[in-house]
């Protein structure tokens, strides 16, 4: 495996549930911070400039998490096919897993609005990063 991506996330008043415990649903938010970090870390790629869709968002929970929590969420590609990627992505609350999550990106050609081949540029720098086979 490469490196991983990780950026700190806050816990912020409007994530909490009415048990005090962050939604299930911010989850998928924390992971497009991570997400985005990666785009602009390891593609170098500007907001306008990211042409992934994503295609499936799967989330496994562990503890809850609460308002009291310092949360990072790091990610890394960890398959790479023709026209998609899956990324992996770990919520750590001081350290220790909280909850686990794996999403498959797309990428799409913004004219046609359909799946296109991942270019050789961006898939290049993802093998590099992540450690992937050629």
């Amino acid at each position: 495996m490469g490196d991983e991506i990780t950026v700190d996330v806050p816990v912020r008043y409007r994530d909490l549930d009415t048990l005090n415990h962050v939604n299930n649903a911010v989850y998928a938010s924390y992971m497009e911070e991570a997400r985005a970090a990666y785009a602009e870390e390891v593609l170098g790629l500007a907001f306008d400039e990211y042409n992934f869709v994503l295609a499936t968002l799967e989330i496994s929970f562990g503890r809850p998490v609460t308002m009291d929590d310092d949360l990072t969420v790091a990610a890394e590609v960890t398959g790479l096919g023709e026209t998609s990627a899956t990324m992996t992505y770990d919520v750590r609350a001081d350290d220790e897993s909280v909850a686990t999550g794996e999403t498959t990106l797309v990428f799409v050609d913004r004219e046609t609005k359909r799946p296109s081949p991942i270019p050789d540029e961006i898939r290049e720098r993802i093998r590099e990063h992540d450690g992937l086979e050629s």
